[in-house]
């Protein structure tokens, strides 16, 4: 591996649309050396999760289930994301390959996370040569769930050892140890030493990405404890500077937002306009950082998206989230707009004017750079 490439332990957070994939991407393929498959639309070393609220230390680490095999009921470990992600990473460096590989988990704080990562926890501090400061014991089970997820055939009995690809765990572990000093692998070493301990640590060629939707409500509390093991960043939502210093995406700008008869507008103006109007607010909107939204909050089809796109997702997105607690903003501008004193009794008062609202929310973002160009 790349010992001048440090592991990325970062969360990426922003507002919903923002382009948080893309950035974990970005990181991959630029930083970590990691190869995106656009085939397939996958990072390759890389393994995925989503948190929810039903998502356990179970699933992340491993689980025992039973399994129909004939008459009769065996059970069996299933590796979680984590163990699989560290077996990659493990067998990498006994192997002496030389590859980085990445965990990445989305919506890390719709999940408990606290609980899901458990003794975890403790393996994200880092020393200075990136591996964890401290160990964390594994269980038979984990340990056989994480030689399996190292792409060895691992089992046990309770009348046998663990057997690691049909050799006794102590033979193998030997085996293995004369092989790796043959090599000088110190890192295989390293590896070989915890396992032989029932032990586990992330090493060096591990990066984990986690993402946060900072919009959505329904999430978990971070404690500081959790978050001070990461590093943060945040993307910023599109704003009429982006447009000014040209700073807006080509794959953005060509799309075009397309009303009735025909008539298209530029998504990315609209975009910019919602924002801006949502920061105008900002003495009636709550955590107005996290309302805004990005350039891929609507997936675009051929670079076109529709009126009907906007009106089933955006719309309700303003209704119910944004201006949840006040639509006087709404009311308002769309009064001033229109001319007439507007009623919004309903969600379906406010979609009645979803082509409306769109026209004039795109064309004030055009007013505005006339007049700054004007200026």
């Amino acid at each position: 591996m790349n010992q001048q490439i440090k592991p990325i332990q970062k969360i990426i957070f922003g507002s919903p649309g923002i382009g948080k994939s893309f950035k974990i991407r970005s990181i991959a393929t630029e930083y970590l050396q990691i190869h995106f498959d656009s085939q397939t639309n996958t990072l390759k070393n890389t393994i995925k999760t989503v948190f929810h609220p039903e998502y356990t230390y179970s699933d992340f680490v491993g689980k025992l289930l039973p399994q129909s095999q004939g008459n009769s009921i065996i059970y069996k470990f299933y590796s979680g994301h984590f163990i699989r992600a560290l077996g990659l990473a493990y067998r990498d460096l006994l192997n002496g390959k030389g590859q980085n590989y990445l965990l990445v988990i989305d919506e890390l704080n719709r999940g408990n996370a606290a609980a899901i990562f458990g003794s975890i926890f403790q393996l994200l501090d880092r020393e200075n040569d990136n591996w964890s400061t401290y160990e964390v014991d594994l269980s038979d089970l984990e340990l056989i769930g994480l030689f399996n997820s190292m792409g060895y055939k691992a089992q046990a009995s309770t009348d046998s050892p663990i057997q690691i690809d049909g050799s006794n765990f102590d033979v193998f572990c030997n085996m293995t140890e004369r092989e790796l000093k043959h090599q000088s692998n110190e890192s295989g070493l390293r590896i070989l030493k915890l396992l032989k301990n029932r032990k586990i640590s992330i090493p060096n060629n591990l990066s984990l990405i986690a993402t946060i939707n900072t919009s959505d409500e329904s999430i978990y509390y971070l404690d500081s404890a959790f978050k001070r093991r990461w590093d943060w960043e945040y993307l910023d939502a599109p704003a009429e500077k982006d447009i000014k210093a040209n700073k807006v995406l080509e794959e953005v700008s060509s799309i075009i937002l397309l009303l009735n008869d025909n008539k298209q507008l530029y998504w990315y103006k609209f975009v910019v306009g919602i924002n801006e109007f949502i920061k105008s607010h900002y003495e009636t909107v709550r955590k107005i950082e996290d309302k805004q939204i990005g350039w891929w909050f609507i997936k675009a089809e051929n670079d076109v998206i529709t009126l009907q796109q906007v009106q089933d997702k955006l719309m309700f997105y303003l209704w119910d989230s944004v201006f949840a607690r006040d639509k006087k903003p709404l009311i308002q501008f769309l009064s001033d707009k229109l001319g007439k004193d507007i009623k919004l009794i309903t969600y379906a008062d406010f979609v009645e004017h979803t082509e409306q609202f769109v026209q004039h929310i795109h064309d004030n973002v055009t007013s505005l750079l006339t007049k700054d160009l004007e200026f």
